[in-house]
């Protein structure tokens, strides 16, 4: 497996971004990074992005969360971010990014954890949360899902597997850009950008749109169902926070209200937003997540 990691100078001077970096090797020569603020005994939090994104996009999150009381966890996953990129397209499966994952959760001994989640973090988190259900105390999802392939596809998605996988031009900030209703600056957008300083650092946000579950018999589709009936006996805390502007996601706050009994009573809400609600309505989102931990 060819390795690409990003020079640290391209992550210089980030508006709005003054956490130091962290990293851990979750495999041989793989290095992940993470966000780690607030108290270390405090409870934590974890919070998971999505495509093409990376913890960037919890930056106005990430310091009212610490200032109540919490640590704040937010790693970027394996070809996002700070992190380490595998160069290859077939490097990347839902269940490496399962193991990478784990592996960062062992390393740093994470219990007790409140898991807040969007996009593919909800495909991680969620499938997580349903095979290690006693390392979480809550869940939080904004336009998030865990997919099986036995539903019915939307059809904005597979226009967008279909760009992912055969545009030759995948201009990051701008895909961020289409998922949020406000104006993105233009040191934001280079933020975005950072991570991929050609389309050789690309296979990872690539990668992400073929591996979501589209089909019953994908090979994700097996374990997905399991933590399906894992989550479906959930009686801990599950709150929504899912924006009104979502294509893709819309409807599956409902549906896992329905599904899964840890929903029933809690303050579901929905948020002004796009698909990228971090950038939306991170304030919002925030005092969401600081009061579901106080409850």
């Amino acid at each position: 497996m060819r390795i690409l990691r990003t020079e640290e100078q391209r992550f210089a001077q980030l508006p709005d971004f003054p956490f130091a970096p962290r990293y851990l090797d979750v495999a041989p020569n793989l290095r992940m990074h993470y966000v780690d603020e607030g108290p270390h005994d405090g409870e934590t939090v974890v919070m998971l992005h999505g495509e093409p994104s990376w913890s960037y996009l919890y930056r106005h999150m990430i310091p009212p969360v610490a200032e109540a009381g919490l640590r704040v966890l937010a790693p970027d996953l394996i070809g996002f971010g700070r992190s380490d990129k595998p160069a290859a397209l077939d490097d990347y499966s839902y269940q490496t990014h399962m193991d990478w994952l784990l592996a960062w959760f062992d390393a740093l001994e994470l219990n007790n954890v409140t898991l807040v989640c969007q996009d593919w973090g909800s495909l991680l988190g969620l499938r997580l949360a349903g095979e290690h259900p006693d390392r979480f105390s809550r869940i939080i999802v904004g336009n998030g899902m865990l997919p099986t392939g036995d539903g019915k596809v939307p059809a904005v998605f597979r226009l967008w597997k279909g760009f992912a996988s055969f545009s030759p031009w995948f201009p990051i900030s701008r895909i961020i850009q289409m998922g949020t209703g406000r104006s993105l600056s233009d040191a934001e957008r280079a933020a975005y950008d950072a991570p991929f300083p050609s389309s050789r650092y690309k296979a990872g946000a690539r990668a992400f749109p073929r591996l979501v579950p589209i089909t019953p018999d994908d090979p994700a589709s097996e374990a997905n169902r399991a933590a399906w009936k894992s989550l479906s006996s959930w009686n801990k805390p599950f709150i929504t926070c899912f924006s009104n502007g979502d294509p893709i996601t819309r409807g599956g706050d409902r549906y896992m209200q329905r599904k899964i009994p840890g929903a029933q009573g809690q303050p579901h809400t929905t948020l002004r937003g796009g698909h990228f609600l971090q950038e939306d309505a991170p304030e919002d989102f925030a005092r969401v997540i600081v009061d579901a931990c106080r409850r």
